[in-house]
């Protein structure tokens, strides 16, 4: 029988194969051939730069969720946390453990930016972090889909931009229902059910309204060896043609004009 200790060490040297393996492949700008790519690198790695504080509101937001040592009862719908297992968490440890940092958050915010970002997804509000810096190139509406109630109700917390339609309950019910009702998707951020079967369902769900000027981030892509599986087969599958892998995060791309390519780039 495996006990949590063998589990937790093979966690751990999984995860350094494959920090290790994104650090031997990963790539510059400057190795960037494709115009295209060259230039949306560029501008990602100058934007980041300019920002490297990230958005004081936001921010202020974050730091005080990171002083709130209150429990809350947190519905784990997916794979769970593999800092805080327990259902019952403070909302600093989840801030600290369950949320991308100001670079990441403001690396979905670029990308969504360079999309028509009239109707856009995030599925996993968590405590609400990303969900701000997206609304901020969300030209339309955002829809941000949670499972569980008491994240659900950190997130509206003020100041809560208005243009986010929070919708809560099990994205397996939820994203159906919406995607319904919605003509397209510009951008959309995978980032609730760290599993492999959810993660390959939820960017199947999507496909269908995707444009060839949208974009999907997927969050977690290295968390586990199945996540990494299910990447492999969002990158592979035919309707994707560029795929961008920056270790916490992938990016794919739908547009018939870029040849298809795959690419580990640093951040």
């Amino acid at each position: 029988l495996l006990t949590s200790s063998t589990i937790d060490l093979e966690r751990i040297l999984f995860s350094v194969k494959a920090y290790l393996s994104y650090w031997l492949h990963k790539e510059d700008r400057y190795s960037q051939h494709s115009p295209f790519v060259f230039d949306l690198y560029s501008r990602l790695v100058t934007f980041l730069s300019n920002h490297q504080e990230g958005d004081c509101e936001i921010e202020n937001f974050r730091s005080s969720l990171l002083q709130n040592h209150s429990k809350v009862e947190v519905l784990d719908l997916g794979a769970g946390s593999k800092k805080v297992p327990s259902s019952h968490r403070e909302v600093a440890k989840i801030t600290r453990y369950s949320t991308s940092n100001a670079k990441y958050s403001q690396l979905y915010q670029f990308f969504c930016e360079n999309t028509p970002g009239e109707l856009v997804i995030e599925l996993g509000t968590c405590v609400g972090i990303s969900t701000r810096y997206l609304s901020k190139s969300t030209r339309g509406t955002l829809y941000s889909l949670e499972g569980s109630a008491e994240l659900q109700k950190i997130a509206q917390k003020n100041p809560c931009p208005t243009a986010i339609d929070f919708i809560l309950g099990p994205i397996d019910d939820t994203l159906p229902k919406l995607l319904q009702k919605l003509p397209k998707v510009d951008f959309a951020l995978l980032d609730a059910n760290h599993t492999y079967r959810s993660t390959l369902d939820y960017f199947f769900l999507l496909l269908p309204k995707i444009q060839s000027t949208s974009i999907l981030a997927i969050g977690d892509i290295h968390w586990s060896p199945e996540m990494e599986s299910a990447w492999k087969e969002i990158k592979a599958n035919p309707a994707v043609t560029l795929s961008i892998d920056f270790f916490e995060c992938g990016l794919v791309f739908f547009n018939p004009d870029l040849a298809k390519s795959h690419l580990i780039l640093d951040i």
